[in-house]
């Protein structure tokens, strides 16, 4: 039978080894629980997703920018997700800078997508962003744009038309008064609107804020 023998505040064994204290088995636990609960926050705690910067959710991130389209001029129907949180899908953007041409010369320019923003935005303040939105006019290239110009002088085509730049679209929304379509954009305070009473469709772009 072992006995132990004590020195000073320490107890040893007759054969010089020392016996187990509660202190060090006390340390000895706390040390391990603290091992867990470092595992716990590296491995379980969900970390932000890169690129997010760790401010927009995950659910926000899946969120889908759609649109729908008929082009009054072509027949043409586009329905597009073109934005999933906040990064645009090129291949998206591509089909609506063609779906958006110069339907008279057939000419592409890449279209800014703030533009498609606003549309979206737009149509949401309205509760239609499901509907389809009537396309009167997209891009137009400076010879479509003269000669717009100079079919008549009331016609309201400026010289220096943001649809030059792919930063305007002419629209409609079914169902929708065009009265009530200007408010909803001037509401937005985003860009240029004109109002087309006679002609029935709404005039937005991302130029500089404005209204006729």
């Amino acid at each position: 039978m072992q006995q132990y023998i004590l020195n000073g505040s320490e107890a040893t064994s007759s054969s010089g080894k020392s016996a187990s204290s509660p202190r060090k088995k006390s340390k000895s636990g706390r040390r391990r629980l603290s091992l867990i609960l470092l595992f716990l926050l590296l491995f379980l705690v969900p970390l932000p997703l890169p690129g997010h910067g760790g401010t927009e959710s995950a659910s926000s991130a899946a969120h889908e920018y759609r649109l729908r389209f008929y082009h009054t001029h072509t027949g043409e129907r586009l329905d597009v997700v073109y934005r999933r949180g906040g990064r645009y899908i090129p291949e998206a953007l591509d089909d609506l800078d063609h779906y958006l041409r110069d339907h008279r010369t057939g000419d592409v320019r890449h279209f800014d997508p703030r533009l498609f923003d606003l549309l979206y935005d737009l149509t949401a303040s309205l509760g239609d962003s499901s509907g389809e939105i009537d396309v009167i006019c997209g891009y137009r290239t400076p010879w479509s744009n003269e000669f717009l110009r100079t079919r008549s002088a009331h016609n309201g085509v400026a010289q220096h038309s943001l649809h030059m730049q792919a930063e305007a679209i002419d629209i409609r929304l079914p169902g929708i008064p065009t009265s009530e379509l200007r408010d909803a954009a001037l509401r937005l305070h985003r860009g240029g609107v004109g109002y087309y009473r006679s002609s029935d469709f709404v005039h937005v772009d991302v130029g500089r804020v404005r209204q006729w």
